[in-house]
């Protein structure tokens, strides 16, 4: 049998796989999916917080959650109350997550890297009633409520942690678990779980309104679009994100057992895998830059997903490291939305994102909306049952998103005759750092804020080890010395109002900046303008400059 007709009868199979899926009745809500996995899954270890040691069954679990539900509401959170959660990745986080959505309630994730203004934000666009946050975030909070206009009183704080005389302690939430628990109102698939932050062109970040059908096709994806098993399970990004959420739902359908680190470590990761017999991963390719070990293969990994490895390493981190990686696509508007099947075996080292998800339909398509020819450059967009339903709040950004029912991804791609879709580039304004999206326009903001800045702008520059680095080009007002008492000033600022990986880590000053027609910064031009983008900048945390 030839090469091609093989791969075909693969495709096919692929297809048919991911029509059965499709076809499966999703569970009624997350609730639902937490009853039915703990009746067949009772006893078996349902998390492992393996850092602290905190382990739950799946039966515990559902206690534990209907018992945090019932207080919550007791509190006065109901179906459609929004409520802040910054917190790291402890059980309280999860639970939290569960216990709402069992309500029909929403979580607001925030950045544990936040600062006051940023925390600010995310809390007053949110119109978040309540507050669910970590001891060490309560000076964040604080300084949000006294300079930043946050509403929530102490009353409605609830803390992990030592709590204050007038806040909830964690403790009062999460201590008595109940057998049953039914919410005052029914919760369905369109009854909204997250309002989901990320970073766009706009300046500050904008809150995606993700439902629960969301949430359940994303888990059902991910669980079942491999036709494998996966009973061990890592989570090592921070719970804040979409990832370890899904991945959360997608060990519950499986019946797995969830694995979360309390930080994400390169030089740890590959000794989780072993440690713990781990099935799936999100893979950081970037561990393949640390020496080699004999014990590297000694994994029972069956799927990795890694995202933007480079086309001539993917082959050779199979090898090294024994395992099965494919590339896939996704966002926290759309979920997941392409991926590589393991049955691709020759597209290892093709660089492309693989075929359209579970329930997702994707197309590249000129600038009026219209599908482009198969090798034809364009945007991606993607359509499908559960992406977001809109920005909260945003009415002008959902409208600009969206070609009728197709959400305008930002990226440019391009689809191959077989079907396969390959990344480009991006058309969105964004520095793309350890897979954070840091958008441009809300540093420049910052900078231009600053009344020795005249005119900002904020650029990505390659680094190895993060993808992108910021870099940003300053233009001081008339009158202003460049000193390096002003440039350190100046990062002093960007730390006190930015998270720490949104602070840039290059600075150039300059006297002008290349100009569209429309008198925009020329932004393409900027960075085409020297092979070499660190000369002439200062490096922050090298302290020095780059000639």
């Amino acid at each position: 049998m030839s090469a091609s007709i093989i791969e075909t009868a693969a495709i096919d199979d692929v297809e048919t796989r991911i029509r059965a899926i499709e076809s499966r009745p999703l569970p009624a809500n997350i609730a639902s999916l937490l009853a039915t996995a703990a009746g067949e899954a009772g006893s078996r270890i349902a998390w492992n917080f393996f850092e602290s040691g905190e382990t739950e069954t799946y039966e515990g679990l559902r206690q534990r959650v209907n018992g945090i539900a019932a207080r919550l509401l007791a509190l006065g959170i109901g179906k459609g109350t929004h409520v802040g959660v910054m917190l790291p990745n402890i059980p309280a986080m999860p639970l939290t997550w569960l216990a709402l959505g069992t309500l029909g309630a929403v979580m607001v994730p925030v950045n544990t890297a936040y600062r006051q203004r940023e925390l600010a934000y995310a809390l007053n666009d949110s119109q978040a009633r309540f507050v669910v946050l970590h001891e060490d975030f309560r000076p964040q909070l604080e300084a949000a409520r006294a300079e930043h206009g946050v509403a929530i009183p102490p009353a409605r704080t609830i803390l992990v942690g030592t709590a204050n005389r007038d806040e909830i302690g964690w403790h009062e939430i999460d201590g008595s678990p109940l057998d049953s628990f039914v919410p005052p109102e029914p919760v369905t698939h369109e009854d909204v779980l997250n309002i989901q932050y990320t970073s766009g062109t706009t300046g500050f970040p904008k809150g995606c309104v993700l439902t629960q059908k969301y949430w359940l096709v994303s888990g059902t994806s991910n669980a079942f679009r491999d036709g494998r098993i996966y009973e061990r399970i890592l989570a090592s990004t921070p719970f804040f994100y979409m990832d370890p959420q899904w991945l959360l739902l997608m060990a519950l359908l499986q019946r797995g057992t969830l694995f979360v680190a309390r930080r994400q470590s390169t030089s740890r990761f590959t000794g989780w895998l072993r440690e713990h017999r781990i099935n799936f991963c999100l893979f950081p390719w970037v561990i393949n830059k640390q020496l080699p070990r004999e014990d590297d293969a000694d994994n029972e990994i069956v799927r990795a997903n890694v995202y933007g490895v480079p086309k001539a390493l993917h082959a050779a981190i199979e090898r090294r490291f024994g395992l099965t990686a494919r590339e896939a696509f996704g966002m926290t508007e759309t979920g997941p939305t392409l991926f590589m099947p393991i049955e691709a075996t020759d597209m290892i080292g093709s660089g492309s994102c693989g075929r359209p998800a579970p329930f997702r339909e994707c197309r590249v398509v000129d600038e009026n909306g219209h599908a482009v020819a198969p090798g034809e450059i364009g945007e991606l967009v993607v359509r499908g049952p559960g992406i977001l339903s809109g920005y909260f709040g945003n009415a002008d950004a959902t409208r600009a998103a969206f070609f009728g029912e197709w959400f305008r991804t930002g990226d440019l791609f391009r689809q191959d005759e077989r079907g396969y879709f390959s990344i480009i580039g991006r058309r969105k304004d964004m520095v793309r750092r350890s897979g954070e999206n840091i958008a441009a326009r809300e540093l420049e903001a910052v900078l231009n804020a600053l009344p020795e800045v005249a005119e900002s702008a904020i650029v990505p520059v390659p680094d190895e080890l993060r993808g992108e680095e910021v870099k940003a080009l300053l233009i001081l007002r008339e009158g202003v010395e460049q000193t390096p008492d002003l440039l350190h000033s100046i990062i002093s600022r960007c730390s006190t109002d930015l998270a720490a990986f949104k602070v840039p880590r290059y600075f150039a000053f300059r006297t002008n900046f290349p100009r569209t027609g429309s008198m925009k910064i020329a932004k393409h031009l900027l960075l085409a303008e020297s092979e070499n983008p660190l000369q002439g900048s200062y490096d922050r945390l090298l302290d020095r400059w780059h000639v």
